[in-house]
């Protein structure tokens, strides 16, 4: 049971610190001046203390059940001395720490979001960044040692970030195209640029994801395949390699199909069947991301040797 729970903490906590980083990001990279502040384009302070209030909620419960989980106890009393344990004497005690000050300062900074939206979106972001690398220590990287643990933490958060930065974008895309907001040519005509902006941070996301992927593995499974594929966690990342696959196909599909499309129907003035068009495949992609999260999770509870 304590493992089910276990998987399922990692996988919504994942979920929403990509989104925390990627969406606060999404706002610095897409947007300018007045579209950065909440509600011009983007509801950023509504979405991102949402994000940052959950993911302060689930990083809490996830030491209670890490505490539980290695103690055996589960009575909250004897629990105490054992999380407080775990916070002052464990790397990952600390990496908690710093997770919870950082999801604190993006709550601050969005006090002054509508003042000063740039410099509470670079705030947002930075604390957003500090708070999903974080999650590196709770994966196979925390198990290394020496420079060799180093390395890997350095492709772990690598990793983290860069799907931070797809998954945020994609959130800001669907919900820049849902159908109440293309109730205007300017507002479709934002989204288009915006599209248009990411494609030279998507070509950075697959070459970095791609190469800190390979690293991963070669980290945690060494140069060898078929004997990996035998167990569990080979399954696990078979599945996610052909969902990874399928968001590339549908990358390319908005890059070189639906992009160029909805920029050319606003020439034309027929741009309502381009924007919904953008949006399906959007929301395609991003539920494929979701699952790969969560299989994410799931391998980072797994050995990867053959049962």
């Amino acid at each position: 049971m304590n493992d089910s729970a276990n998987v399922v903490l990692r996988f919504v906590l994942y979920v929403d610190l990509m989104l925390l980083f990627g969406v606060a990001l999404f706002g610095l990279y897409s947007l300018k001046g007045r579209e950065r502040r909440s509600g011009t384009v983007l509801p950023f302070r509504g979405l991102l203390a949402g994000f940052a209030g959950l993911g302060a909620l689930l990083s809490s419960a996830g030491m209670v059940l890490m505490a539980s989980t290695m103690s055996g106890e589960s009575d909250v009393a004897e629990l105490r001395p054992h999380i407080e344990m775990m916070l002052f004497e464990t790397d990952v005690g600390l990496a908690w720490a710093v997770r919870m000050i950082a999801l604190a300062l993006v709550g601050l900074a969005l006090i002054f979001n509508s003042r000063a939206p740039g410099i509470s979106l670079v705030i947002a972001t930075t604390a957003g960044s500090i708070a999903l690398a974080s999650l590196a220590w709770s994966g196979h990287g925390a198990m290394d040692e020496g420079s060799r643990r180093y390395w890997h933490f350095t492709a772990d958060i690598l990793h983290l970030l860069v799907a931070g930065v797809w998954l945020g974008a994609l959130l800001a895309f669907a919900l820049m195209a849902q159908p109440r907001a293309l109730q205007t040519e300017a507002h479709i005509r934002l989204l288009a640029g915006a599209v248009k902006r990411f494609e030279l941070v998507g070509a950075l996301i697959v070459v970095i994801i791609t190469v800190t992927g390979l690293v991963n593995y070669l980290y945690i499974v060494g140069p060898k395949l078929d004997e990996v594929l035998l167990s569990q966690y080979g399954i696990l990342l078979a599945i996610k390699v052909l969902l990874f696959t399928g968001m590339l196909a549908l990358a390319a599909l908005n890059r070189f199909h639906l992009g160029p499309l909805l920029e050319q129907s606003l020439r034309e003035g027929q741009y309502r069947v381009a924007a919904h068009a953008l949006r399906r495949s959007v929301v395609v992609e991003m539920a494929a991301a979701v699952l790969i999260v969560g299989l994410v999770a799931w391998l980072g509870t797994l050995s990867p040797e053959v049962e």
